[in-house]
C-alpha cells in the first residue's frame, strides 16, 4: 500500500494539515483492524440477505471480513490497488455466488455504518471529539474508494456482472439504481443535499430512422465521453435508457447542478454534431434535461424510484415546451420525500 493521501476539505485540517491527517488515518485504520471481526459480525447481522438460501452465513461472513479489511486499507492509504490481493479475493467471492451489485453496495454501506458506530466509541477521535467530522468523512470517502476500486477491477476483468455500458462507457442502469438506493439512505442518515440530472437526446428515434442506427450509436458514444468530463470522479454518471443519461450528485448546491446541466446542454448543441455518411449532411443534436434538487435532512426518507420519476417527468415537460432546454425542480412531492416524525 502507498502513503498517498487523498484530498479532503482543508476546513477539517489544522496545524500541519497533511501530517495530522496522515496520523489520524493510521489511528482510524488501526482501530478498524483491531475490531475487524466485530465490525464484520455486526454488518452480517443486519445485512438483509444474510442467512438466505443463496447467501449463507459463512459466505456473508467471508464477504464482511474482506470488506472491513479493505475499508481499513482505504482509510489508511487514501486509495486501493485494483490488482491487490484483497480486491482479488473480493472479486472471486462475488463471482462465486454471482452476487448482484445491488447487494454488494448494500453490504459496503452497512460495513461503513458499523465501522462508524465502532469508531464513535473511541475516546480520542470518537463522536464527542473535535476530529470526529473528519473521521466520519474519511470513512465515508473510503467506502466510495472501495466501490470505485472494485468497479475498476471489473473493467479489466469482465464477468457476467454488468457494470459498464459498452456503447457509452458509462455505468449501467442496474448499477445506478443500486447506487441511488444507497445514497438516499445515506443522505437520510447524515443529512445533505442531492441533485439528480437527467439528459435525454431529442428525437433520437427519428435520427435512427432517418440516418441509420450507426449515427445514433455514434451520438450516444460521443455523448458519454463528453458528459463524463463535466462531473467529479465521485459523481455517478450512468446510461439511464436507450436515449438518456442520468447523473447523481451528492453535497452539491442546486444552482451549481442547474448550471452544469445548462453547460452540458449548450456544449452538445454547439459541438456535438454527427454526419450522415450516406448523404454527407450534418445531423444536429440537442438535449432536453431535468435537474431535481432536494435538501435531505437527518431522519428524512426519500423514495429513490419517485426521485427518478420526478426527473423523468421534468424531462417530458422540457420536451413539451420545445426541447433543447433544462427544466429545474427544487424539492420533491410528498410521495417522494417523506419527513420522518420526530
Amino acid at each position: 500500500m502507498s502513503d498517498t493521501v487523498d484530498p479532503i476539505d482543508p476546513g477539517f485540517a489544522t496545524g500541519d494539515g497533511g501530517g495530522i491527517q496522515h496520523d489520524l488515518r493510521e489511528r482510524i485504520a488501526g482501530r478498524l483492524v483491531d475490531r475487524l471481526d466485530q465490525i464484520a459480525a455486526d454488518t452480517v447481522a443486519i445485512f438483509p440477505f444474510s442467512g438466505s438460501e443463496s447467501l449463507d452465513p459463512d459466505y456473508c461472513r467471508r464477504i464482511g471480513e474482506i470488506l472491513a479489511q479493505l475499508l481499513a486499507f482505504a482509510v489508511r492509504d487514501g486509495q486501493l490497488e485494483p490488482r491487490g490481493r484483497f480486491v482479488a479475493d473480493l472479486h472471486n467471492l462475488i463471482l462465486e455466488r454471482a452476487l448482484p451489485m445491488e447487494r454488494l453496495f448494500t453490504f459496503v454501506y452497512l460495513t461503513e455504518r458499523t465501522a462508524l458506530d465502532e469508531l464513535a466509541l473511541d475516546e480520542t477521535f470518537g463522536a464527542t471529539t473535535e476530529p470526529w467530522p473528519l473521521v466520519a468523512q474519511l470513512v465515508r470517502r473510503a467506502s466510495f474508494d472501495l466501490l470505485g476500486t472494485y468497479t475498476e477491477r471489473t473493467h479489466t476483468e469482465p464477468s457476467d456482472l454488468t457494470i459498464t455500458d459498452r456503447l457509452t462507457t458509462l455505468y449501467t442502469r442496474p448499477l445506478f439504481d443500486a447506487v441511488l438506493a444507497k445514497e438516499v439512505v445515506r443522505a437520510g442518515r447524515f443529512g445533505y443535499a442531492m441533485s439528480l440530472i437527467l439528459f435525454d437526446v431529442d428525437q433520437l428515434s427519428a435520427i435512427n430512422k432517418d440516418h441509420g442506427y450507426g449515427v445514433g450509436d455514434k451520438i450516444l458514444e460521443r455523448l458519454g465521453i463528453l458528459i463524463r468530463q463535466y462531473f467529479r470522479q465521485h459523481d455517478w454518471v450512468a446510461r439511464h435508457s436507450e436515449d438518456s443519461i442520468v447523473v447523481l450528485l451528492s453535497r452539491t448546491d442546486g444552482d451549481d447542478a442547474a448550471e452544469l446541466a445548462e453547460r452540458v446542454r449548450n456544449t452538445v448543441e454547439e459541438r456535438l454534431r454527427s454526419m450522415d455518411h450516406r448523404t454527407d449532411l450534418p445531423v444536429p443534436v440537442t438535449l432536453s434535461a431535468a435537474v431535481v434538487n432536494v435538501n435531505v435532512e437527518i431522519g428524512d426518507v426519500v423514495d429513490p424510484d419517485r426521485f427518478l420519476a420526478e426527473a423523468e417527468a421534468a424531462v417530458e415537460r422540457a420536451k413539451q415546451r420545445g426541447r433543447n432546454r433544462v427544466e429545474r425542480l427544487d424539492g420533491l412531492s410528498k410521495t417522494a420525500h417523506i419527513r420522518a416524525e420526530v
